[in-house]
């Protein structure tokens, strides 16, 4: 369900009267910092902090709580925490802030330093709602399943796997290797990006379909349009195929998986001083000049 938001008349967030704020932490990252910037401002502004269920493991720093008694998610240790912590908000409705404890990531918004001026300008309404994509999987058998990042069908084990990729019915590639992974917006700078995928820019009405190490042929990577649909019809081979959503394995197993783009699914709480997207993969070596233009900058 998409997260909902009290607007002024000019779009932007209003002021917030928080109560209680939801704590998703990463389970060995030194978080300490974080915490303690956190409860003193929590304290100050007589606001609870409870701990919401996520996905990923956790360090436990608080008592168990509800997220949908929550005015905000924060997310303390790195883009993997602020991941599954946005898949709380997402069902609660709820904004997530991500805490960088450590190198600031693609999904973090601050650091512990700065945690508390970031919870006062949130309850000032001084933020900007980022809105993210997710991709809905719909499976043969089994359950529907969402992904912020990506959807992977990767071979469970000895022996490749076969995938016949369709856009709207008509056969892109049959493509036999270790599987195939199809990204949002967001998830294209991550997993498909290291496979040889295409980046795309925040705001692409647009996903990602790129094949893990195919094995012969010839299938690059296929930007696919936002209004269309991606079918995945998989036979695995004897060590079987898995399916996995933002990273979390998927006990099931996978022949044949439909997959669209969903807009505006999840709200990440975001400033307009902050790192922008490009410059932060830029800063983490993920985007990295010719080495020309570096050794132009060495010479001065």
């Amino acid at each position: 369900m998409a997260t909902s938001q009290q607007q002024l008349h000019d779009g932007s967030p209003a002021p917030v009267s928080l109560s209680r704020i939801g704590l998703v932490v990463h389970p060995s990252r030194p978080v300490d910092r974080a915490l303690l910037e956190l409860r003193e401002w929590a304290q100050r502004n007589g606001v609870d902090v409870v701990q919401v269920h996520a996905f990923c493991r956790q360090k436990q720093v608080a008592e168990h709580g509800d997220p949908d008694d929550c005015g905000l998610i924060v997310a303390i240790g790195g883009d993997g925490t602020t991941l599954a912590a946005i898949h709380v908000g997402v069902q609660a409705g709820r904004p997530v802030l991500g805490v960088a404890c450590g190198s600031l990531g693609v999904l973090t918004s601050v650091s512990p330093t700065e945690l508390q001026r970031a919870l006062e300008r949130f309850t000032a309404g001084d933020w900007m709602p980022r809105s993210l994509p997710a991709l809905d999987g719909v499976r043969e058998q089994g359950e529907a399943v969402a992904a912020v990042n990506d959807i992977v069908v990767v071979r469970a084990g000895e022996g490749q796997i076969q995938v016949r990729v369709l856009v709207d019915g008509t056969l892109y590639a049959r493509v036999a290797g270790d599987g195939c992974v199809v990204s949002t917006p967001l998830g294209s700078s991550a997993y498909g990006l290291s496979a040889g995928g295409p980046l795309l820019a925040p705001g692409t009405n647009a996903f990602v379909f790129t094949p893990l190490y195919a094995h012969g042929g010839l299938c690059p990577p296929l930007v696919v349009s936002g209004e269309s649909e991606l079918q995945l019809v998989t036979a695995p081979g004897y060590g079987g195929a898995r399916l996995e959503v933002d990273g979390r394995p998927i006990d099931a197993q996978v022949q044949e998986i439909t997959v669209t783009l969903r807009p505006a699914v999840a709200t990440v709480v975001a400033f307009d001083d902050q790192e922008q997207f490009m410059t932060g993969l830029r800063r983490r070596k993920i985007i990295a000049d010719s080495p020309r233009f570096l050794a132009e900058d060495a010479r001065g």
